[in-house]
């Protein structure tokens, strides 16, 4: 059976035919993981990328004093790659876990040369997407050297609302890189300020 979030994905970003999505959508390989599924571990060497379908997954990582540190969120048709541990065969500085019940098409290098040569036009759609996933990497990081912890909060309330309810705070807090109590500070001040 055909998974009902890759028919959406396929159908809204590539020009494939009707008569074509049945082929090519055999090829791929969607899996369905439950929250607190760890997809990477930071030191493992990466052999899959991910894009996902519906969900969540956190990339995060531990520093030198053992805190964890949430660095990203990927959320439906992003794509999650540890590109120098994937690519490069490198021990991964990251680790990867789903914050909710997740759906996701999986990737490895074998099976990506392969759809790259029956289905060329994969190629340029992924191309694409690593474009414009790069440049939001881009402008998010740049943004938020520049941006005091309020803003990086209000900006994320703008860009990616949805994401403020459908993650621990303690990890959305590591995110915007304040604790737990400056972001309930935060949220209540702008909660007040919007009531007046």
């Amino acid at each position: 059976m055909m998974d009902p979030y890759l028919i959406k994905f396929m159908e809204k970003y590539t020009d494939f035919s009707k008569a074509e999505l049945p082929e090519i959508i055999a090829d791929m390989v969607v899996v369905s993981y439950q929250k607190g599924t760890i997809l990477l571990r930071q030191g493992e060497i990466s052999s899959k990328c991910y894009l996902v379908l519906n969900g969540c997954i956190r990339q995060y990582r531990y520093g030198e004093d053992g805190k964890e540190v949430t660095n990203n969120f990927f959320t439906e048709e992003q794509s999650v790659t540890m590109f120098k541990s994937y690519k490069l065969r490198r021990p991964s500085d990251y680790s990867l876990s789903c914050v909710e019940d997740t759906t996701v098409l999986i990737g490895d290098m074998a099976s990506e040369e392969e759809m790259y040569n029956k289905f060329p036009a994969l190629q340029n759609i992924t191309r694409s997407m690593l474009e414009l996933s790069f440049g939001e990497t881009q402008d998010a990081s740049a943004r938020f050297i520049a941006e005091t912890p309020e803003e990086r909060y209000r900006s994320l309330a703008e860009q990616r609302p949805g994401l403020i309810n459908r993650v621990p705070q303690h990890q959305l807090a590591s995110y915007l890189g304040i604790t737990p109590e400056s972001l309930s500070r935060i949220k209540k001040r702008l909660s007040q300020d919007s009531n007046c």
